[in-house]
């Protein structure tokens, strides 16, 4: 608070919290209090301090969970299937909360997965990446996932920081679906990035039993273990951006081929320099 006090922001853009899904079902306690509470309490510093700032809050497409399956927007029912998605939801509705009580310039956007080369290991995407560039490399092994028929909204972060500074720029504060509008699963993801590294997979079997391999070889790259499904899985969906391109004039400029392309091209280069990552 002495903080707002004393800098006085024109925009703040709360990104904090724990991000992983999967450690949310380890830590929900946690995850309630870094991803939830923190967000009410420093809404309400910000009431008291510096009320005139403009706060960007990043929600995320993890709120609608079950009962969202096809193309979900700003008036798309909530039901989280993760201690993630519940704790998100309490941080989007203290938004909006303060927002209506109070009168603050606050925004949701309700962040679709936004990946890139600065993506943390613990994400699906950059264990892929980084993970086959060490095998191409000649290091690791085998590439160990959840379930590869998994579907995700991907589009590039830096397309959607784009977005969370034009909610800002508006005359008032609203909620936005920032998604690129298509979903493609888990082992498009490893097979776009195996053949960004010149390695040629294809997959065999189904389930747990499903395997990627090398064409040529017929070594196994990829493996498939229960260990990385979570107890809960949010129905496939896609979002509806229209009302952010409407509004906010926005919309994404890398495909998803271009960002899978992006990441393996940036972690290949990483194992290249001798960067090992475990």
């Amino acid at each position: 608070m002495r903080l707002l006090q004393d800098v006085q922001p024109h925009e703040i853009y709360h990104l904090g919290g724990q991000s992983s899904v999967q450690t949310s079902f380890q830590q929900p306690v946690y995850t309630a209090e870094a991803s939830g509470q923190s967000a009410l309490r420093f809404i309400e510093e910000l009431a008291l301090a510096a009320p005139q700032a403009r706060l960007f809050h990043a929600s995320s497409s993890e709120v609608f969970g079950r009962n969202a399956y096809g193309t979900v927007s700003e008036e798309t029912d909530f039901h989280p299937a993760s201690p993630y998605g519940v704790a998100k939801l309490f941080a989007h509705w203290s938004v909006i909360n303060f927002r209506e009580a109070q009168g603050l310039h606050a925004s949701n956007g309700i962040m679709f997965n936004h990946e890139s080369p600065l993506r943390g290991m613990d994400f699906v995407t950059r264990k892929i990446t980084a993970t086959l560039a060490q095998i191409a490399c000649g290091g690791q092994q085998i590439l160990v996932l959840g379930n590869l028929d998994n579907a995700r909204d991907w589009g590039f972060a830096g397309d959607y920081v784009e977005a969370m500074w034009a909610m800002l720029q508006q005359e008032d504060g609203d909620d936005f679906v920032i998604a690129s509008g298509e979903t493609h699963t888990v082992r498009q993801f490893v097979e776009l990035s195996a053949a960004a590294m010149g390695l040629d997979i294809v997959f065999e079997g189904e389930g747990l039993e499903c395997k990627g391999v090398e064409r040529k070889t017929g070594r196994q790259l990829v493996g498939v273990s229960a260990d990385f499904y979570r107890p809960s899985e949010p129905d496939p969906m896609i979002g509806n951006s229209d009302k952010a391109r409407a509004k906010l004039g926005w919309q994404p400029r890398v495909s998803f081929e271009q960002l899978v392309t992006m990441m393996a091209e940036s972690d290949l280069q990483r194992a290249r320099d001798g960067q090992v990552w475990y």
